[in-house]
């Protein structure tokens, strides 16, 4: 990147633009779409396993989101707590889309995260802890 100031500009506050450079907190949520309704969104806490999927995402969130969608279709990817025994059991009474493996990742959500990925980026004050992020 090439960089033009005039002499003595270096290090003058309109010639500067402050970024956090450190550590960024990250925060895995997990949510659902459809045509013309959203779930609210489920803040992981920890690693996302099989039964923690289960109990935070399926039972209250994915499970009445689905039985309120007439003629709904549930999409998950290929992750190892989607595709556990656990979970499929979990999700015998909605209708799945199959999702080959190594598919590419063409679902519709994925647009979703990358909206809210970059208004994260352009609000005034980044959240430099989780409890700020999840806010």
């Amino acid at each position: 990147m090439l960089v033009r100031r005039r002499p003595g500009e270096r290090l003058q506050p309109t010639c500067l633009r402050p970024r956090h450079t450190g550590p960024t907190p990250e925060v895995m949520v997990r949510g659902a779409i459809s045509y013309d309704s959203r779930s609210t969104l489920v803040v992981i806490p920890r690693t996302l396993t099989a039964n923690l999927y289960i109990s935070l995402v399926i039972q209250p969130g994915a499970l009445p989101f689905m039985n309120s969608i007439q003629g709904g279709v549930f999409q998950q990817d290929n992750a190892r707590p989607h595709t556990a025994v656990v979970t499929q059991h979990s999700l015998q009474s909605v209708d799945m889309l199959p999702w080959p493996a190594r598919s590419p990742d063409l679902s519709p959500i994925e647009h979703v995260w990358d909206i809210i990925g970059r208004q994260l980026q352009h609000h005034p004050q980044p959240a430099l802890t989780v409890p700020l992020l999840t806010d």
